[in-house]
């Protein structure tokens, strides 16, 4: 049972890694962090289409991630 977690856990973590990569930029260039940043972060601007799969598929994997992560170290407790 171990062991099948584990395995699940090593690939959810390959998915995370893939899925945070594939999130498009927000910003054109390293000057932009340091002006105008602002306005981006405080917009409301509501992400649509690939973006919004990317940033909800990458917070579902997170909390699955998490949540096994905790079920793992319960049972490697016992």
């Amino acid at each position: 049972m171990d062991k099948i977690l584990l395995v699940i856990m090593l690939i959810l973590s390959v998915l995370i890694i893939v899925a945070v990569m594939l999130q498009p930029s927000k910003q054109n260039s390293a000057a932009s962090a340091f002006s105008g940043g602002a306005s981006e972060l405080f917009g409301k601007s509501k992400a649509r289409g690939f973006e919004a799969f990317m940033q909800r598929a990458t917070a579902v994997l997170g909390v699955l991630w998490v949540a096994l992560a905790i079920v793992l170290a319960f049972l490697s407790s016992k």
